[in-house]
């Protein structure tokens, strides 16, 4: 294939840009409305139905057709007429339970008990030895079964219970605690794999004795996990019987429906579960009889309509037998719990347990248990802790949704029983924040005249500062409340009583006060946590300190000139916590700072909080962590503003580029700032700078070309190189310019050949194409250097992409020559496409000068001659549709950029036709198009050479 020269195309922009304007079509906005509905009228026309066909006539004369945006307009949206297509049966169904749901007793505000099993059994826990019996078998059971068959069947279920209860146990002693929930877990699934292999005696013996150990207090710190772990056996127990009766209801006529009454279950099922209350109330002691009652309470539904509001005051009644307070209020608990479940609307019921908790209240104080906790060498403050989960369900039972006059009755009650601390403690933790709060005095009065004894006094001001931070209290009452709270959290020794009491209060003083009381309370504080570093020991609390400040204080002009606020982030002294506060504070401020700052105080602040984030990073510190950080930090530095006083702004980023050096992000975001900078110096001085302006242009042009050097991501570096360029020509800074440009040219070749993106390999040759059809669009302004020769950048440039070293299945060497082309024949216009503001770009300095255009001419060949030896090179099977693609490329090229009433290139280009058909790869419908665009840009005026070009390329087919 021979060498052909180039002959670039004069161009006429303005008069290309008009033949591509849209044409303009007058409107009259009064008739018409995008979402107007559009009416379509339809003639009445005869239709004569052929034998067999099943088409109808019109019987309209005119339809409108729905627009579906204004459809909904008239009520005829989709979801309307999915509802009235719907099955009427189906949407009186979906209406009944959508009603049921809504005048549900218990709602989403209930706390389950699920939520507080977690919590309970992370409290309560021991490193004494405990003890557990194990159901083994009994021994008078198994001679019976080798002596004869027949005496299994005649021994009836209730004998076999007796059987358990005379000793077919063993004892497991010295277990650890870990050892004893593995036991009760076993036990769990001994019960579940008993009920699957139809053993149900089995499975109720696990149960009973289960629930015998509730009686057992013998390690009693131990006692509420007991609870918890016991009756989730329980809950299973009575959850498998309920299901067993329940699918003995079923039949092949009919479901039991979820709300059901005695009278659709059949006598089968009915029977069944009378035969487990008569077993159960078979079981000779009284608290296992109790807990498998109440574990099966829901069982009831199937006897009798009235059989749950009759069996729970029997099961309350049952409770006063049990002795010990603690076991008792814990089965009072079990009640509430399954009584919410499945008779909520019993309250009365409810409120009758707990009334007659009430009555036994002072049994925690007899001598019977005073005795039992000097044998166990537990002090009364470490006792009356174990009621509180208890007391706390029995109390979120009752006042769940009671009206404010129940809990006048139970102050009144506490005042009786002498303001027991435990009791009001459970009574303000349980009603609702704003009955609380509007009684604040009322309540801080009967803390005061508590026994302190076995229940301090600031757990109870813990519980009403966490009621105030959730309802307001009276206006009027506030600073009193506030001031007798602190008068006896101050006066803790105890440092961890103390921070727990002050992070509770802290946000009911933020919320209801100035930054002068929150000064005060951080410099109480400081004052309590610093001795022997107590503070090392409360970093979760002091956590949440700092996070209810900030969460109230969004002015941070407010918040740093708090005076002790500093001071009490010093107290983070380990990184790791140090590191997640200054995070929290970062994140507030770039959620909540609406306006740029240039406030001293908020600076030097935030830049000390930045600078203990970012010095956290080392090489261990994961990318992720790296993001996150450098977003925090880059949100600030936007928030950064000096107004007019761009001096000033300059040496910000100049303090922060030294502050911030090993967050890549930051030092781009920098550069980013400083670019912008020098623009808006530019827009203030309209384009004509002054030598002041234009010395400080050039300041910032200098701050990237310094900063960018240091970046590791080589695309990063060399678009910023390209943008700084920008940036520089813009405001004239044409050497420093060149500067730029030649510093991305030089750092081509160290392109690699993968990249990492998103922690994957990638090759890189897609993104190098990308960049340099930016810089070629950027190189058309430049002008030439006055020292150096004709298009030097453009040379070097090429020769930097000659000696490249591409993959031998890539073609974008080619595309980025075909690129090359494009910009040269836009260079060689009499008038460039577009310009930079008081900037001469090579048109106005050469002025079309012949030996310029010579020069162009030559590189436009030598580009030409690299992109057809390439074309040849792929004259190999497994190349053949790599080198149509690229030749009608090429095509293209010279149809959009090249002369051709040039007899040469325009017999280049048949050439390429004809090169891209050859082998039957080309796409045939781009071709196609090609042609078609050919004809119809035939017809423009000046254009008529192409007519005869068009009728030169035909079109082959694949055959």
């Amino acid at each position: 294939m021979a060498v052909f020269p180039w002959h670039p195309r004069s161009r006429n922009y303005k008069a290309e840009f008009a033949s591509c304007r849209l044409e303009a079509v007058p409107l009259e906005f009064g008739d018409y409305h995008p979402l107007k509905p559009i009416t379509v009228t339809e003639s009445k026309t005869k239709k004569v139905s052929r034998k067999g066909s099943t088409s109808s006539t019109s019987s309209s004369s005119s339809s409108s057709v729905v627009d579906p945006l204004s459809s909904v307009l008239d009520g005829t949206d989709p979801l309307s007429m999915f509802a009235a297509t719907a099955d009427p049966a189906a949407t009186d169904s979906s209406r009944k339970r959508r009603d049921r749901d809504e005048n549900s007793i218990i709602g989403s505000d209930f706390e389950p008990w699920a939520n507080k099993r977690g919590e309970i059994l992370a409290r309560y826990t021991t490193t004494e030895k405990l003890s557990i019996n194990l159901f083994m078998g009994s021994e008078k059971g198994k001679a019976g079964t080798a002596t004869s068959a027949m005496s299994e069947k005649v021994r009836t279920r209730l004998e076999e219970l007796d059987d358990f209860e005379e000793g077919s146990q063993k004892e497991l002693l010295n277990l650890t605690q870990q050892d004893y929930v593995n036991r009760i877990e076993e036990l769990n699934q001994s019960l579940k794999d008993a009920w699957a292999s139809d053993q149900k005696v089995k499975a109720l013996k696990i149960v009973i004795q289960c629930s015998k150990l509730l009686s057992d207090t013998s390690v009693i710190q131990f006692y509420p996990s007991k609870f918890v772990l016991i009756t989730d056996i329980l809950d299973t127990f009575g959850k498998l019987v309920y299901e067993r009766i329940f699918s003995m209801c079923v039949d092949n006529r009919s479901v039991l429906p979820d709300h059901f009454s005695p009278e659709n279950v059949n006598d089968t099922a009915k029977e069944t579960c009378l035969n487990w209350f008569f077993k159960i109330a078979s079981i000779r002691e009284l608290i296992p009889r109790f807990y498998v009652e109440a574990s099966i309470l829901k069982c009831n539904k199937f006897l009798s309509k009235t059989g749950i509001s009759e069996c729970l005051p029997r099961l309350t009644c049952m409770i006063r037998g049990i002795g010990d307070p603690l076991v008792s209020v814990y089965a009072r608990a079990y009640l509430c719990r399954v009584g919410m479940e499945v008779a909520p609307h019993l309250k009365e019921s409810l409120n009758k347990n707990f009334f007659d908790f009430l009555l036994t209240f002072k049994q925690i104080h007899g001598d019977t248990v005073q005795n039992q906790l000097v044998v166990q060498g537990v002090e009364l403050p470490s006792y009356l802790p174990l009621y509180s989960p208890a007391m706390d369900w029995i109390f979120q039972c009752i006042s769940y949704h009671a009206p404010e006059a129940l809990l006048t009755e139970m102050m009144e009650r506490c005042k009786k029983l002498g303001n027991n601390a435990l009791l009001l403690n459970s009574v303000m933790s349980a009603f609702r924040a704003e009955f609380i709060a509007t009684r604040s005095m009322d309540f801080i009065g009967m803390i005061k005249e508590c026994d302190e004894s076995g229940f301090p006094k600031h757990l109870l001001f813990r519980s009403l500062g966490l009621n105030l931070a959730l309802a307001d209290p009276p206006e009027g009452d506030r600073l009193q409340i506030l001031n007798e709270a602190w008068k006896v959290i101050t006066k803790l020794k105890n440092p961890q009583d103390y921070i727990n009491c002050a992070e509770v209060w802290v946000e009911y003083t933020c919320k209801h006060f100035t930054k002068r009381e929150v000064n005060t309370v951080l410099a109480d504080v400081i004052k309590h946590m610093t001795p022997d570093r107590a503070f090392e020991d409360s970093y979760p609390q002091l956590q949440s300190i700092i996070k209810k400040v900030i969460a109230h204080f969004h002015d941070f002009s407010i918040l740093f000139s708090v005076e002790k606020f500093l001071p009490f982030l010093d107290m983070f002294q380990k990184e790791s916590v140090r590191v997640e506060v200054c995070k929290c504070i970062m994140e507030v401020f770039i959620k909540h700072q609406q306006e740029p700052t240039k406030d001293p105080v908020i600076l030097n602040a935030l830049l000390h909080v930045c600078k203990t984030t970012h010095d956290s990073v080392n090489a261990l510190t994961l990318e992720d962590e790296k993001r996150t950080l450098a977003y925090l930090i880059n949100g600030f530095i936007k928030m950064v503003s000096f107004g007019r006083d761009f001096e000033q702004q300059l040496s910000f980023y100049v303090e922060a580029r030294s502050m911030f050096c090993n967050l890549e992000p930051v030092l781009v975001q920098l550069i980013h700032s400083v670019n912008r900078l020098a623009m808006e110096t530019r827009k203030v001085m309209k384009g004509n700078h002054s030598r002041k302006t234009a010395a400080f242009v050039r300041a910032c042009v200098a701050y990237c070309f310094i900063t960018i050097p240091s970046l590791v991501g080589i695309f990063t570096r060399l678009n910023l190189y390209l943008h700084s360029g920008q940036v520089a020509l813009a405001n004239q800074c044409l050497s420093q310019a060149d500067a730029f440009f030649k510093a991305a040219i030089s750092l081509i070749p160290e392109v690699p050949k993968m990249i990492n993106i998103d922690g994957k390999m990638r090759p890189s040759e897609s993104f190098l194409l990308e960049f340099l059809c930016n810089f070629f669009s950027t190189l058309l302004i430049v002008p030439d250097h006055p020292e150096h020769g004709v298009l030097f950048l453009v040379r070097e440039l090429l020769n930097v992409i000659q000696d490249y070293t591409w993959e031998d299945s890539s073609d974008d060497k080619i595309r980025i020559y075909t690129c090359v082309l494009h910009l040269l024949s836009a260079m060689s216009q009499e008038s460039y496409l577009y310009h930079v503001d008081k900037v001469d770009s090579n048109d106005s300095l050469y002025g079309g000068d012949s030996k310029f255009l010579a020069e162009n001419n030559k590189l436009c060949e030598t580009v030409m001659a690299q992109i057809l030896e390439h074309l040849k090179t792929l004259a190999k099977d497994e190349a053949l549709k790599r080198q149509s693609s690229l030749g009608l490329s090429f095509f293209n090229s010279i149809l959009a950029h090249g002369d051709l009433r040039n007899n040469r290139l325009n017999q280049l280009s048949v050439n390429l036709w004809h090169l891209a058909q050859r082998h039957g790869c080309a796409d045939t419908r781009t071709m196609v198009k090609t042609l078609e665009y050919i004809k119809k840009r035939s017809k423009q005026p000046d254009m008529g050479h192409l007519t005869e070009l068009a009728l030169r390329l035909p079109l082959q087919t694949r055959t």
